[in-house]
């Protein structure tokens, strides 16, 4: 991780500089070469960044253009994150170690400066795990003006950031490094040193609670499923009730008899992707000792095929009675997700959030730009929204139409596991919430979890999508609540 150092003092004699520009500070005050000045006002005037690298007197000079000076609108607060990673490669393409940033506090706001250093940390990201050849980033540390942020904010990111990283790299961990029990020992680790406690249920006590959906999709595969609890609730929670995330944990996805094919197979390591989402916000939540009360229920096991496993036309039980028609076995989330959403009406939630790669109807809606949404209860949808804009993790609301329900009816059983091909994305969310009954958010994150080229901040590979979402919305609510009770 980037050390940000806070303060002048200490600085080396020959350390390299990032001079950063902005139209509301002067090129002139640093100076410059004229010709160098007379770029950087071309690039201002036609709103273009632009980076050039100077050496001079035997130190290294990046001088970093940002052109753009409208910081109210949502799209260039992720310009300035993008800037930042930018500038992150610049400094790694020239292999410089140790930076100062000049011209930071007068070019930027305090809030633009935060997500400047965002988009820096958040690039440093490699998954090389498996690699014999491993590539450490260059730059160490970035010298900053001790007033370039407030009190604790730097550790606060460092934390967040370490907590996305951890869930990309479960995201990226193949299934015969990253199964079922493994995840849970993982969980519990991180619980201990984050800071929440970890409960994981073995296959002996999910069949004790009766988890027809869980132990359904499980049936097929030699690995024994786990239900994982995540519980933290420090002593000055400004919610008397709890948020309760819950991330769907396929850990691999064949589709059972409903066999994917071609392409669809591959890369289905990320179906856990919402339990990554998930375990990674509370250790986020933890690490920054946050007054809140959230719990994260994780359902984990992974959809295999073999003599035992479900087939279509099988009909399950799910804990709270609901018998299920399968007609589809490739449509597994929803199974694992309606058992542990039966299991957290027990905890009387404030608000219920699950995230789940759950259909590829979302991911043709969105793309990798955004995450579909449903849910019962619209005030709270609207602040996750405002916190999708702030971090740019974008939300588009789906159609929750009475006719979708109306898709699932089965003639044998309770309910279908699947509408067809109309609506898939709001049809499997009707199939959802039927299992709730407070106020629920479902999150598709089907297409955002996990993209095939780097841009930006983000890098080839699971995204760690949702982790900055939820942890913006946790903040948030807690400014609220603040307020509310003083």
């Amino acid at each position: 991780m980037i050390k940000f150092h806070l303060g002048t003092n200490g600085v080396p004699k020959s350390v390299s500089q990032v001079i950063v520009v902005t139209p509301k500070n002067n090129s002139e005050d640093y100076n410059l070469p004229t010709g160098i000045i007379q770029k950087i006002d071309k690039h201002i005037t036609e709103k273009e960044n632009g980076f050039f690298t100077l050496y001079e007197n035997e130190t290294t000079r990046l001088v970093a253009v940002f052109a753009k000076d409208e910081p109210d609108l949502v799209n260039d607060s992720e310009e300035i994150r993008r800037f930042g990673a930018a500038v992150f490669k610049a400094l790694e393409s020239e292999k410089i170690e140790v930076v100062q940033l000049i011209g930071f506090n007068d070019g930027f706001s305090t809030c633009e400066r935060s997500l400047f250093l965002e988009g820096m940390s958040l690039s440093q990201y490699r998954f090389d795990k498996y690699k014999q050849s491993k590539k450490e980033p260059t730059l160490k540390t970035v010298y900053l003006d001790e007033a370039s942020v407030v009190p604790n904010e730097i550790n606060a990111l460092n934390n967040l950031v370490k907590a996305i990283f951890f869930a990309k790299d479960l995201v990226n961990e193949p299934l015969n490094s990253l199964n079922a029990p493994q995840f849970s020992e993982l969980a519990v680790k991180m619980g201990k040193d984050c800071g929440f406690t970890t409960d994981v249920f073995d296959k002996a006590k999910i069949e004790a609670l009766k988890m027809g959906g869980l132990l359904g999709v499980n049936q097929g595969s030699e690995t024994p499923p786990t239900f994982n609890v995540f519980t933290y609730k420090p002593d000055d929670t400004v919610n008397k009730q709890p948020l309760v995330l819950v991330g769907k944990g396929v850990m691999f996805d064949t589709g059972g008899y409903s066999l994917k094919t071609g392409d669809y197979m591959s890369d289905m390591k990320t179906d856990m992707a919402g339990a990554a989402t998930v375990l990674a916000t509370i250790m986020a939540v933890a690490w920054n000792k946050l007054p809140y009360y959230v719990i994260g229920l994780v359902p984990a096991t992974d959809n295999k095929i073999s003599a035992k496993a479900l087939v279509v036309d099988d009909i399950i039980t799910i804990s709270d009675g609901t018998t299920v028609e399968v007609q589809n076995t490739d449509a597994e989330g929803r199974l694992v997700l309606a058992d542990a959403l039966a299991y957290a009406k027990q905890f009387k939630p404030e608000l219920v959030i699950d995230l789940a790669t759950l259909t590829g109807a979302a991911a043709a809606i969105t793309g990798w730009l955004g995450i579909a949404m449903a849910g019962n209860s619209k005030s709270a949808m609207e602040k996750l929204k405002a916190s999708g804009e702030n971090v740019y993790e974008r939300l588009m609301e789906l159609p929750m139409w009475r006719e979708f329900e109306d898709l699932l009816k089965s003639e044998i059983a309770d309910i279908k596991n699947i509408g067809g091909r109309v609506g898939g994305a709001s049809s499997a969310a009707k199939f959802l919430e039927h299992f709730t009954d407070y106020d629920w958010i479902h999150l598709d994150i089907a297409g955002p979890a996990s993209v095939k080229e780097n841009k930006g901040y983000t890098q080839i590979g699971g995204t760690g999508i949702g982790v900055r979402l939820l942890y913006d919305f946790i903040e948030t609510d807690i400014r609220l609540k603040s307020i509310l009770h003083k």
